[in-house]
């Protein structure tokens, strides 16, 4: 174990977040309320049909109407680029490696609902719209398909008829002759199959863009709410079709993100060539509504999965079989995620073989890309839900089954089937607390106080471990003004997590200055020559490090300025308060002085940048109780309790809200959030009417705590821990509504989301 004690500044301190309060009194600036003088306005058209050929008329009588600007369809932007898809995982040979295009606007064809037509610009929003709808769209409806399974059956529509498959990439890993011997040869097999549900993003600030030309310097100026500047700018600078130092993106407050932002969209695009056309700013705001329709969506994976073992309860095999859904388009990193989540499939189970096959498939739907976590909790959801089915298998309980098939701390480091070598971990450590403050032993006394009001009872688990902070570096930049302000620029991008607040800690130490004197800087592509942006929960683990050996090389620096001016050695200065003094004199200079007088600027600089080598590995065990009516379906989380090793904690307080909100987001997934597309591809749930989001009355207290194994891949011992809630959160909470409905009914597998129609439903057709 390793804890830290809280202490004013630094590692484990429990600062509040600086970032509060000017968002608590309405202060905060978002790209919303960016308002350039004489701006312009964007909206788009988009397809209501999922499948269709298409004609466009009254296009000219558009372009007349009364504060119209310019309306734009698919030739008029042929110049621009391709929507870029920027990753992929390492495709079968003897499958599709061609990407398809993602055509800013859509020419004769469109294949989803939302798809985007026709640009229009006017004086106002509401010019804009009417424009749109004066625009007459004629559809020649075309066979549409939805859902993987159905995009792969014979005779299924195609989205791409010019493929003649509906398969985007195949990828495959492991050893299938030596896994199919291992089945064979078993004395159990577990087999599942499970639905990993479509999600829709909903973060609080819906998208927008406020594009300027700058006709002097030929540049684009693009305020964007991103998770970082510089990937940003490098995407639009492949569709705009110019070099990356002409574009100029700027990211300020930003309202939640969860991946989804870190997508390049065509309205940025759009904005960025209509504002060089009209020479007018032109900014497009996103509705609720659009982004059901235009933004990125997540998991919607359909898995087989079957664990083989022996007598013992031990895995001796594991075999998967993948179809992930890309919808109609290939976005960003669509492609990647099911392979990235895919190196993590064996999650912390010591055994000798698998083989994984994934397809990637085309549907009649919005495109899917990384959404909070990134293919490391569809992982986990199949593992996890499979090593509860395996102990039912067995004859095990779900604890012991996890405990014959852990892998040791003694193995550590450990290198997994899929090549991903785990540094440090004790899983049955964090096990062992978890069910100690769950009160495991206890629940059978709380099952028997359900049934005798008519309710039944279950608790389930999830030990889970993920992938984050891959390999890379965040260059940290400290600088010295002439206010005495230390500021930091550093190429991350806060979406709401306190990087202000985490940060300031490690820069508030070394230089001796309050919070109030540390300015971190984010948000500009031309402030630092590049930045990895935020995502994969990097921002921390490999952030801190550099910052914190910035701040050190400034403090080594200001002492030396000050061991100048006080005819003293730089030993025996100090820093605090904002000022240098001389250890046990009464004689100091402050740091505002310090910077005034500096000779050389280049003195009140320093950079730190710690470049990671591997990714790092949290992990950790997650127990959710519930109880379910069965006259209504309706569940009810009664305790949730999660121990983690997240290797050393920066800021309890922060880190607390990560862990909070990340369970929030799986408990949506797993017990209320749905994406439905009916038979036509017509997106039936386009809106939070009909999409269920959680509240607070779904949720329980979180009993949080950490069981800290210092990471050996980063200098701090960090893991990161962004995602890590919505990792291990969904197949606890389904694992406990498997758990009730087995011992109450025999049902021993459901999907989610866990709807009160679906228990009702299946609590009926087991009585029945």
């Amino acid at each position: 174990m390793n804890e830290f004690a809280p202490l004013k500044f630094g590692m484990g301190a429990p600062v509040r977040r600086l970032e509060d309060p000017a968002l608590i009194r309405g202060e905060g600036r978002f790209t919303a309320d960016v308002a350039p003088t004489g701006a312009l306005h964007g909206h788009v058209l988009r397809s209501a049909a999922a499948h269709a050929r298409i004609s466009l008329a009254g296009l000219e009588e558009a372009r007349q109407l009364p504060g119209v600007r310019l309306v734009w369809t698919a030739a008029d932007v042929a110049d621009l680029g391709s929507m870029p898809c920027e990753a992929t995982g390492p495709a079968k040979p003897s499958g599709p490696t061609d990407k398809p295009p993602f055509p800013v606007l859509c020419g004769d064809l469109v294949r989803h609902v939302g798809d985007a037509i026709a640009f229009v610009v006017a004086d106002d929003p509401l010019t804009a719209r009417d424009a749109a709808e004066a625009i007459g769209v004629d559809y020649d409806p075309l066979p549409a398909v939805t859902g993987s399974v159905a995009a792969l059956a014979p005779g299924a529509p195609l989205v791409w008829p010019e493929r003649g498959t509906n398969v985007a990439f195949e990828y495959e890993r492991g050893d299938a002759r030596a896994t199919a011997e291992a089945f064979a040869k078993a004395a159990h097999v577990a087999e599942l199959t499970l639905v990993n549900n479509r999600l829709v993003c909903n973060y609080l600030e819906p998208r927008a863009v406020v594009a300027e030309y700058d006709e002097a310097r030929d540049r684009y100026v693009l305020t964007i709410p991103t998770q970082g500047v510089h990937n940003m700018r490098t995407s639009l600078a492949s569709v705009l079709k110019v070099p990356h130092e002409s574009i100029r993106v700027l990211t300020p407050d930003v309202g939640g993100a969860f991946g989804v932002k870190a997508v390049p969209y065509r309205e940025y695009a759009l904005a960025a060539k209509a504002a060089k056309a009209l020479r007018r700013p032109v900014k497009w705001v996103s509705d609720r509504n659009e982004h059901f329709l235009a933004d990125a969506q997540g998991r919607d994976h359909v898995t087989t999965a079957a664990l083989a073992l022996d007598a013992t309860g031990r895995i001796i095999a594991m075999r998967i079989r993948l179809l992930a859904d890309m919808g109609a388009y290939l976005s960003r990193f669509g492609p990647l995620i099911p392979w990235l989540g895919l190196t993590m499939a064996p999650g912390v189970y010591d055994f000798q073989t698998l083989h994984i096959t994934c397809t990637c498939v085309f549907t009649n739907t919005v495109p899917t890309d990384a959404y909070r976590g990134a293919g490391r909790p569809e992982a986990t959801y199949v593992i996890e839900r499979l090593i509860d089915h395996a102990a039912r298998v067995v004859g095990l309980s779900p604890v012991e089954i996890r405990r014959r098939n852990f892998i040791r701390p003694e193995q550590m480091p450990y290198r997994t089937r899929t090549g991903r070598t785990y540094d440090t971990g004790d899983f049955d450590g964090h096990l062992t607390r978890a069910l100690e403050a769950a009160d495991y032993d206890g629940f059978e006394r709380r099952l028997e106080e359900s049934r005798a009001r008519g309710r039944i009872r279950g608790i389930g688990l999830s030990t889970y471990i993920e992938a984050c902070a891959f390999a890379g570096s965040e260059p940290a930049r400290a600088e010295l003004g002439p206010d005495g302000v230390v500021s930091l620029h550093i190429g991350t991008q806060t979406n709401g997590q306190g990087h202000a607040t985490a940060y300031a800690q490690f820069l508030a130490e070394p230089l001796g200055l309050d919070y109030d004197a540390i300015r971190v800087v984010q948000g500009d592509s031309d402030d630092l020559p590049s930045g990895g942006g935020t995502g994969g929960s990097r921002s921390i683990p490999i952030g801190v490090p550099s910052v914190d050996l910035a701040a050190r090389a400034l403090a080594k620096q200001i002492r030396e300025l000050a061991a100048d001016q006080l005819e003293a050695s730089p030993a025996d200065i100090e820093l605090a308060g904002g000022r240098a003094v001389i250890a046990g004199t009464d004689r100091s200079v402050s740091l505002a002085e310090l910077a005034q007088k500096a000779s050389d600027p280049a003195r009140l600089v320093a950079t730190g940048q710690f470049k990671s080598e591997d990714a790092t590995f949290p992990n950790g065990t997650h127990v959710c109780e519930v109880e379910i009516d069965p006259e209504t379906g309706e569940t009810h989380i009664l305790a949730y309790t999660v121990v983690d090793d997240f290797g050393a904690t920066v800021n309890p307080m922060l880190l607390a809200g990560q862990i909070h909100g990340g369970v929030v987001q799986g408990v949506g997934q797993a017990l209320l959030e749905r994406t439905v597309y009916d038979a036509d591809g017509q997106l039936v749930t386009a809106s939070l009417n009909d999409y269920a989001m959680p509240r607070a009355w779904d949720m329980p207290f979180l009993h949080f705590e950490t069981r800290n194994v210092p990471s050996k891949n980063n200098p701090m011992g960090i893991k990161g821990a962004g995602e890590a809630g919505t990792v291990g959160s969904c197949p606890a909470v389904m694992n406990a509504v498997v758990d009730a409905l087995h011992r109450a009914y025999g049902i021993d597998h459901i999907d989610m989301p866990a709807t009160p129609q679906r228990l009702w439903e299946a609590i009926r057709s087991a009585k029945a």
